[in-house]
């Protein structure tokens, strides 16, 4: 009898859980609220084989109000389905930027890895062109001081007024690589994103990164390319104009200062 009642409780559970799953995806937050009320733990269920959670769904589907509740019931913010991929990373995989700044108040890690091919959260972002995600992610690397952009965007002479940003830091987040060493700005440049490349571009992500050989990765390129071949491999002008243009600037700049010098001379 004992056996038969704990066998019954497993069912229950379950098919409980599959309601949760329901709920998560189809964004009924007053079902979602109900089961995990009656039973908290079923935060903690996840489908069988590709053990996507409640919380994988919500974030997927953008459910941003669903998602507090099933961080606030006690879930495992890191979770990962079969691929490796936490809820985080659907969340920026599909641009829900609510749901992406909801995990990162709740503390989400940012650096972790899928199982497929080495990327974060930022990459998947990237690929996609979900330049706010993009922005929530790198968030914490950033100072909160005004006109930030524009300071960063003009290093040179702005030294002292953005003394407290640690940009070795943010650069490390930026050009993590993944396998083949792929970072995020050549995802965002191989499938054309301006926006996301030109926002990398001013957080100080390199474009001298060049992808290798790891023996396992497909690079459809090949090894030894920059994010500017992979903007060339798919036709993005804007892409290939966005890493090229401060190259020439520089250029120019030197050139006329060396021709002020000439000139004076």
């Amino acid at each position: 009898m004992r056996l038969l009642s704990i066998v019954g409780n497993s069912f229950g559970c379950s098919a409980s859980g599959e309601r949760l799953v329901s709920a998560a995806r189809d964004g009924d937050l007053q079902e979602a609220k109900a089961l995990l009320d009656y039973n908290p733990r079923l935060a903690r269920y996840s489908t069988f084989g590709v053990r996507n959670s409640p919380l994988h769904y919500s974030a997927a589907q953008g459910h941003h109000e669903i998602v507090s509740l099933l961080l606030e019931s006690g879930v495992d913010i890191n979770l990962r389905n079969y691929r490796g991929q936490t809820a985080l990373m659907q969340a920026c995989q599909h641009g829900h930027w609510e749901v992406v700044q909801t995990l990162v108040v709740f503390g989400a890690n940012v650096h972790r890895v899928d199982y497929l091919n080495g990327g974060t959260a930022l990459h998947l972002a990237a690929l996609n062109g979900h330049t706010r995600c993009i922005r929530l992610l790198l968030a914490d690397y950033i100072p909160s001081i005004p006109n930030i952009w524009n300071l960063l965007r003009d290093r040179s002479g702005n030294e002292e007024s953005i003394s407290e940003f640690d940009e070795s830091a943010l650069c490390q987040v930026i050009s993590k690589p993944a396998d083949g060493g792929i970072t995020a700005l050549h995802m965002a440049s191989l499938n054309g994103h301006v926006e996301s490349v030109q926002l990398l571009l001013d957080l100080g992500a390199s474009v001298s990164v060049l992808t290798v050989e790891d023996g396992s990765t497909i690079d459809l390129i090949g090894a030894g390319s920059t994010a500017l071949h992979y903007a060339a491999c798919g036709g993005n002008a804007q892409c290939c104009q966005a890493m090229i243009f401060p190259f020439l600037i520089s250029g120019y700049l030197g050139y006329m200062s060396l021709s002020m010098h000439v000139c004076i001379d």
